[in-house]
């Protein structure tokens, strides 16, 4: 099934990062909604792109080092690559139910 492991990958990952907690917010980053997109490849590479909830978040670097973490922390990953964006701005809305 072409793209299985990467769906799989991907999936695993966005389960490892529901641990990653918003020291300020209390919420994980992905019911935040601040995890903008998870792609993995077959060789084990895993590309996040992921913002904060304010451009100059205090916490930004312990988040994106937080989910470089779980994200190596992950069977199958090799290689982390955490971008910070900040485009589009995050907003309240973007929060899981």
């Amino acid at each position: 099934m072409p793209g299985g492991h990467q769906n799989d990958l991907t999936e695993r990952v966005r389960e490892a990062l529901t641990a990653v907690i918003d020291p300020e917010l209390g919420k994980n980053v992905v019911a935040l909604g601040i995890i903008y997109g998870v792609e993995a490849s077959d060789a084990g590479t895993v590309r996040i792109t992921m913002t904060t909830t304010t451009q100059g978040c205090p916490a930004s670097a312990f988040l994106v080092d937080a989910v470089r973490y779980a994200t190596r922390s992950v069977e199958g990953v090799l290689e982390a690559d955490v971008r910070l964006t900040h485009e589009p701005r995050w907003d309240p809305g973007m929060m899981a139910p």
